[in-house]
């Protein structure tokens, strides 16, 4: 099978990773990784894998298979056009936005599947499989790679806990500007490390504010590393506010804590006021009715954390292709066709 993974923007990029990981081990596999050039100037897996920056090359490789986990994807491209989505966000307007850009859309867990099945049958021109979400492979893999690496960190900042804050860059919705001297509050009155993972579209002010905050005080850590994944796993707690990462920390049956989130279904602890934190930290670790929704969450978002995800979504697109054959291209109305040439150009047929 020939196999495009589609990186529009580069969070992208550790969520195909696992599907490539599993495609490569078929000799009967060619795989290209489309890579972004506007959003994603340096590729980090340059070295690694088959890329190129340009689309009439994705075109003349005629694939049969293409990995989406953005929103759009190039209309005139041949193959099953397969939407794998970036994150767990069902509060998020725009995840249940059907563009008409894909063929089959491969679901997280049972609660995304009755979603979209439902709106399959509206539109009537796309398929649902329930498959769980590929980045869990890595994880799956990963789990405890980096224990070592958060012993050690304890140990040089002499305390019992790692805690992660990871907020969304929207400025609408993000806690940056409300959250920091409750940071430093929580620093100084618990057992704890804070680690600063933010999102790459933050604003540059926001950054720098929080980079230096880190400079001046002794138990917060920034984190200038790519993957937000592995401080996750690395951490005991997560505090944000409306970020899809939220779920990803929730599948690990770890508690979150939120300000002024959102969600209209809340599964964890949200505050309501800054100077909250430190009191729902302590409470957080131990909450019962928290648990509870967690294991919610691991049943219907995604079920599906034995690290066969990938071959789960390359079986069911062989199983589409063996049914439906490979789709030449996809038929859309004109302004979908304009909005997919203005972000990737035309190609010569």
């Amino acid at each position: 099978m020939r196999i495009i993974l589609f990186c529009e923007n580069k969070y992208a990029i550790d969520i195909l990773y696992p599907i490539y990981q599993e495609a490569v081990q078929s000799p009967d596999n060619k795989i290209l990784w489309y890579v972004h050039q506007k959003k994603i100037p340096l590729f980090p897996l340059s070295e690694e894998v088959p890329y190129t920056n340009n689309i009439q090359e994705v075109y003349d490789f005629s694939p049969e298979a293409t990995f989406v986990p953005g929103n759009i994807v190039p209309y005139y491209l041949p193959g099953v056009k397969i939407q794998v989505f970036h994150g767990y966000a069902a509060e998020k307007k725009d995840h249940w936005v059907i563009r008409r850009y894909f063929d089959t859309y491969f679901t997280q867990g049972p609660f995304f599947t009755k979603g979209f099945s439902t709106l399959a049958k509206k539109y009537k021109d796309f398929e649902v499989v329930e498959t769980g979400w590929p980045k869990q492979d890595w994880i799956k893999k990963h789990l405890h790679s980096f224990d070592t690496e958060k012993a050690d960190l304890l140990v040089e900042h002499k305390k019992s806990q790692v805690v992660l804050y990871a907020p969304t860059f929207s400025p609408s919705l993000t806690s940056l500007p409300h959250i920091k001297e409750a940071l430093v509050d929580l620093v100084h009155k618990k057992d704890v490390v804070l680690l600063l993972k933010f999102h790459p579209l933050t604003k540059q002010e926001w950054i720098d504010e929080y980079k230096q905050l880190a400079e001046s005080e002794e138990h917060i850590v920034w984190i200038d590393d790519f993957n937000v994944t592995k401080y996750q796993l690395m951490s005991d707690v997560m505090i944000s506010d409306t970020s899809s990462t939220i779920y990803e920390f929730l599948l690990l049956d770890r508690p979150v804590i939120t300000l002024r989130t959102i969600s209209k279904d809340i599964y964890w602890t949200n505050i309501t006021e800054p100077d909250q934190l430190s009191d729902a930290f302590e409470t957080a670790l131990y909450d019962e009715g928290a648990i509870k929704k967690r294991q919610w969450i691991k049943n219907n978002y995604d079920p599906y954390l034995d690290g066969n995800v990938c071959k789960r979504m390359l079986d069911a697109t062989a199983d589409y292709i063996n049914r439906h054959g490979v789709p030449k291209k996809r038929k859309l109305n004109l302004w979908r066709r304009y909005t997919s040439i203005k972000e990737f150009g035309r190609i010569k047929r």
